[in-house]
């Protein structure tokens, strides 16, 4: 190993010829702790190649997932959140949404559109925890709506992943009248007989879990993901007791009765496929 040992003293490299290691270039599971390289946790889906952790990942990803060769068209790109109540906690609300659209490039805490998922049609309307922590504000829930009217006119499947801390209180009554209006249009997706599956993806939480979310024909999750309403700690002080292990987890929650059932991200196509092929 003479090769490996310096045998010269007093050897120094310049700055400038010192090689760094780009950033970016590895990815350390939070769950495992262990270390892989970003290609490899892009080839797996996002998910850790050592523990099968999911990593968090917003509508960019999962629609590059889904679309067949990531071709799809989105709707309603412009739309953002108005300041129907003039809030200011320690920033006004306009500045809010402006430094997030900044900091994230979204509109908003969601995106929708349509396109072929192994060349089955489908629109798909994905959140994005990034923006605002996914919160469902009017803009939210008028796109889902707007998304839902696109699958009625050309009875197409529809989507939806949610990932969301729950309705956004900068918008306070607007954002719970989110709740009926996307409901109500799931009842007419319903009655149209056209297929609607949620996905559920960590953290689902708040209003989305009481309203779209917890409303389709499937509701699947994925791994470990966080799905209620009210936070543990909040349940845990309001009950006095100590919460079941894995409370909230989508295991607890599929053993409950609440979900279908759990798929990994690398099957997420290929099962909602199955699914809707079978729905036809």
């Amino acid at each position: 190993m003479s090769w490996f040992i310096r045998k010269e003293k007093g050897i120094n490299t310049p700055t400038e010829l010192k090689k760094e290691t780009p950033d970016g270039i590895w990815y350390k599971c939070p769950e495992c702790k262990k270390v892989m390289h970003t290609r490899e946790l892009k080839v797996n889906a996002y998910t850790c190649i050592h523990c099968n952790y999911h990593e968090k990942v917003g509508s960019v990803e999962y629609f590059e997932l889904l679309f067949d060769n990531n071709e799809f068209t989105e709707l309603d790109t412009q739309m953002t959140s108005g300041d129907p109540l003039q809030f200011t906690d320690t920033k006004k609300y306009p500045e809010r949404v402006i430094a997030s659209q900044k900091k994230t490039g979204l509109k908003d805490a969601l995106r929708s559109g349509y396109g072929k998922m192994n060349n089955v049609d489908v629109v798909v309307a994905c959140m994005d925890f990034a923006f605002i922590g996914g919160s469902m504000g009017s803009v939210v829930g008028e796109k889902i709506a707007r998304a839902i009217d696109y699958s009625l006119q050309h009875k197409i499947p529809f989507l939806m992943i949610s990932r969301s801390g729950g309705a956004r209180m900068m918008e306070a009554g607007y954002s719970l009248m989110q709740m009926a209006k996307t409901s109500a249009k799931l009842a007419l997706l319903n009655e149209a007989g056209i297929p609607y599956i949620s996905l559920l993806t960590d953290p689902t939480t708040g209003g989305v879990t009481a309203s779209f979310a917890m409303l389709g024909d499937f509701n699947i999750a994925e791994p470990g993901a966080m799905i209620g309403f009210a936070g543990p700690r909040v349940i845990r002080e309001t009950i006095g007791k100590d919460l079941p292990k894995d409370f909230q987890s989508a295991e607890f929650v599929l053993e409950h009765g609440f979900l279908d059932f759990i798929v990994h991200r690398k099957e997420l196509k290929n099962r909602l496929t199955s699914l809707l092929e079978m729905l036809k």
